[in-house]
């Protein structure tokens, strides 16, 4: 799927060398990760959630979804650093549908944007809150 000017990454026309195979390693690294279809996040809605080190390396590893503080920093960090096996038990389709509009101006912007271009629903969502 094509991705909009407004929130893609450099193309790997646009860059030489090993900056555009690098961008290129970048992209792929999070498109890999992705689940089928947002339907199989089916992560906790309530609760507190513990984070293995392999996700939390740097930081808290404890979130309470209560707290919209930690349910954002819970997403973000999951989105920026779940493997594949961690996207459906650590994310909630309903919940990340109603964080997108917020939590894509949090994260990264090939990760915004890998999300976005797989699944058109939450660049819609953005479209909405708008």
């Amino acid at each position: 799927m094509a991705s909009s000017s407004q929130h893609r990454s450099p193309a790997p026309g646009e860059l030489s060398g090993a900056d555009a195979e690098d961008l290129a390693l970048y992209v792929e690294k999070f498109r890999l990760r992705l689940p089928e279809s947002l339907d199989h996040l089916q992560g906790p809605a309530h609760g507190v959630v513990e984070l293995p080190l392999h996700l939390a390396w740097s930081g808290m590893t404890s979130y309470d979804l209560g707290k919209p503080r930690q349910r954002m920093g819970l997403y973000r960090t999951v989105l920026h650093e779940g493997l594949r096996d961690d996207l459906p038990r650590y994310l909630n389709r309903d919940l990340l549908l109603q964080l997108w509009p917020v939590l894509r101006t949090l994260i990264g912007r090939t990760v915004r944007a890998v999300w976005e271009d797989a699944f058109p629903q939450l660049a819609s969502r953005t479209r909405a809150a708008a």
